[in-house]
């Protein structure tokens, strides 16, 4: 039973890989039954997961544990229930105040870590001496680094009319944009080849057998 249990499982996954790529061909229901199962079985698998790692034991536990000291967990618990509310049209301004909360407290939190892991680690590697790399290769990166990024700073400053000398670093700055945008598209479809090359090692692989286990 174990063993039918599982050939079925990879008969059914190659069948709705095939039903996802059906869309390189063109839109049809299959492609539409497909996604429409994938975000269902998401949802729900989401909907169980908040309930048993999240809800059970940050609220029911350590309420029912000490409730005395755990009783401002009501409030995000009711502004939980507040979200679910905008499924009534008579109660949906309820909903605005738990959605404001989000949006500001993840805007804040975003802002602090991009400000930690981007903008001073950014800053960190400008403010050195480019000429202190132990091969040549090094010091031929750290210079393109404090350079690109000067002249980037130059592009965005609009205060000054782009000509002369001003123009030609905003020009440079343009470059290396365009290297920074390329390289993050090239990570992008990279992380989607990768994908695409997981789900080809599971059709011949676990599905045909072609590829050895």
């Amino acid at each position: 039973m174990e063993v039918f249990a599982t050939r079925l499982g990879v008969w059914l996954g190659a069948f709705f890989t095939f039903a996802i790529f059906s869309f390189l061909y063109k839109d049809n229901p299959v492609y539409k039954v497909a996604e429409q199962i994938f975000v269902g079985l998401s949802a729900g698998y989401w909907f169980i997961y908040t309930i048993y790692s999240i809800l059970i034991p940050n609220l029911y536990v350590k309420l029912s544990a000490n409730f005395a000291d755990n009783w401002l967990l009501l409030i995000p618990a009711l502004l939980g229930v507040f979200m679910l509310l905008r499924l009534l049209p008579q109660a949906e301004w309820l909903s605005r105040f738990p959605i404001a909360m989000m949006i500001g407290t993840t805007a804040g939190i975003g802002f602090v870590r991009y400000l930690s892991s981007d903008v001073l680690n950014q800053l960190n590697a400008t403010i050195i001496n480019p000429f202190t790399g132990s091969d040549w290769v090094m010091v031929v990166g750290q210079v393109l680094l404090v350079v690109g990024t000067l002249c980037a700073i130059v592009y965005f400053y609009f205060s000054k009319k782009h000509e002369g000398a001003v123009g030609v670093t905003a020009r440079v700055g343009i470059y290396f944009l365009m290297v920074s945008f390329g390289a993050a598209f090239g990570y992008t479809a990279m992380a989607r080849i990768s994908l695409l090359i997981g789900r080809l090692q599971f059709l011949l692989g676990d599905w045909l057998g072609i590829l050895p286990q």
